[in-house]
């Protein structure tokens, strides 16, 4: 049995490509950690817009349950990032894996 198609998710605004990485260490050098556009979005909406999740999910046309699940990975994501000195990569939902420049 397949799973499910993934339901699209709305999210506003394009930041694939872009990439927030300690200063002064070259990018090949640092370990790489995907943001997905779905994820970023759910931060966005809960963390700086301070909606409440259902009120997120409503807006990214997903269940509360799919945003909760979304902030625990890009909140993990994004702590691990900054703890690590690791190059936090805002990836598109389709994008591969990072490349090395």
């Amino acid at each position: 049995m397949s799973p499910r198609p993934k339901k699209q998710r709305c999210c506003e605004g394009r930041f694939s490509g872009q990439i927030f990485k300690p200063n002064g260490i070259p990018l090949r050098n640092l370990q790489q950690i995907s943001l997905f556009r779905d994820e970023l979005e759910a931060l966005r909406l809960c963390d700086v817009e301070g909606l409440f999740q259902e009120q997120a999910g409503e807006r990214m046309g997903v269940s509360r349950g799919t945003v909760q699940r979304l902030l625990v990975s890009a909140r993990r994501k994004t702590a691990e990032a900054l703890v690590s000195g690791a190059a936090l990569v805002l990836a598109g939902e389709d994008d591969g894996p990072p490349l090395l420049p």
